[in-house]
């Protein structure tokens, strides 16, 4: 059994649409949506309504972490927009899911990340294409448990939920083999972007849940270049399986 896995694709549905070649099943743990590309300022939602030189302005703010000047900018960018800030990011949201679901091979199953709609899901994804969260398959004789979101942060991103809320989904796996997140499990080398220069939030809950049940695998994204992109806890494997916006390759696992 081959499955590929791929986190944190962000608008790249070329490379999307050729991550199950060669694999029995695709999994996809978030972040489909481009709103921003902190490597090319040009691409996402925000530079298309607000051009290159806020979006150039606006990284620069949140990368010296002045959230509330960042917010400050934001929120005079979108007062001046002749319809209003939901409207607006649902539409664009909609053209890019509408490629993005259509790009995915089937079997798909998949997760949402923090930049993600949820709401939105149900009317993108295919018959090929299983939607999961705090909810558990099998495949292949193996258990897969899947949780979506990220924790609450200053960026305040669409999917953003409460500590509580998420520890709830993870405890509703029980045990599994293969532990399956957008965010990693909270350990200082897992979430710390070495580009960015600052941790991203990891879950307690999910690092209680691998050292409690033992699954052979963590598999997360999120943090685009982390200081370690691979260490054991105890019995459990922890892979960040990529930037995959950026390598457009998927993380192969094999049994």
């Amino acid at each position: 059994m081959r499955v590929h896995v791929v986190s944190d694709v962000h608008g790249n549905t070329g490379a999307l649409a050729r991550a199950g070649d060669g694999a029995d099943a695709l999994i996809c743990l978030g972040d489909l949506v481009l709103f921003l590309d902190y490597a090319d300022h040009s691409r996402g939602i925000f530079p298309d309504l607000f051009g290159t030189a806020n979006a150039d302005r606006i990284v620069e703010l949140r990368t010296a972490r002045r959230f509330d000047e960042a917010r400050d900018l934001g929120r005079s960018l979108w007062a001046g927009l002749a319809v209003d800030r939901e409207t607006a990011i649902e539409a664009a949201v909609r053209r890019q899911y509408a490629e993005l679901f259509a790009a995915f091979p089937a079997p798909t199953y998949a997760t949402y990340g923090n930049v993600d709609i949820p709401t939105l899901w149900p009317e993108y994804a295919g018959p090929g294409t299983t939607v999961l969260d705090g909810q558990r398959i099998e495949l292949g004789g193996l258990t897969f448990g899947f949780v979506g979101g990220g924790l609450r942060t200053p960026m305040r991103t669409p999917y953003e939920i409460g500590d509580e809320e998420y520890a709830a989904k993870v405890e509703a796996l029980g045990e599994v083999d293969v532990l399956c997140s957008h965010i990693p499990p909270e350990v200082p080398d897992l979430t710390y972007d070495t580009v960015a220069r600052r941790f991203e939030r990891g879950s307690r809950a999910l690092l209680d849940a691998i050292r409690r049940t033992r699954p052979r695998y963590s598999l997360f994204g999120h943090v685009h270049q982390p200081l370690a992109r691979r260490m054991r806890i105890g019995a459990t494997e922890c892979v960040n399986v990529g930037h995959f916006a950026a390598t457009g390759r998927p993380f192969a696992l094999e049994w």
